[in-house]
């Protein structure tokens, strides 16, 4: 009597179809335009933030970019917001700022890298839960310097607050 052996190899979840249930379970509104894409909207303090998460399966990644509605067209302006950016893209961790030079658009972008596709529903909450805070809180320093004619330094100062110790 000879067994046969069954390979049962189960796929893992597709990292945009667990990003769409975090997505729902925030009740946020979301379009899936195919497999690997899904667009949403987050309202924020500022603003309504709109995020783009695209999957490469031959990268095995993750990419998430969110464009401000702001575009910087001055010269000027494009000189202080790449300061500006060079400022904040040394604050931050995880994920950077850009100032798109075909439009002007300030965009934020982020990719995680996943080896066999071993993606968890915590990882991509944690991606988007990134995303916005870093859209959140640089928001108002980008508003200084475009609306408010700020330099980048005066801008930093008065939107980023930092706080010392512990109350």
């Amino acid at each position: 009597m000879s067994l046969a052996y069954q390979d049962q190899t189960v796929a893992a979840p597709h990292p945009i179809d667990m990003l769409e249930a975090t997505v729902e379970d925030n009740g946020w509104p979301f379009e899936r335009s195919n497999r690997d894409e899904l667009n949403l909207s987050v309202s924020g303090r500022w603003c309504d933030h709109h995020f783009s998460f695209t999957w490469r399966d031959d990268l095995q990644s993750l990419h998430l970019s969110s464009a401000f509605d702001m575009r910087v067209s001055d010269e000027k302006r494009r000189s202080d917001v790449a300061e500006l950016l060079m400022h904040i893209n040394a604050k931050l961790w995880i994920g950077h700022f850009d100032l798109w030079p075909e439009d002007g658009a300030l965009i934020f972008r982020h990719a995680m890298i996943f080896p066999e596709s071993g993606v968890s529903p915590a990882q991509c909450e944690a991606l988007l839960n990134l995303a916005v805070e870093a859209c959140e809180y640089y928001y108002p320093a980008f508003q200084f310097v475009l609306w408010g004619g700020k330099s980048a330094e005066e801008a930093m100062a008065a939107a980023v607050l930092e706080c010392q110790g512990q109350a």
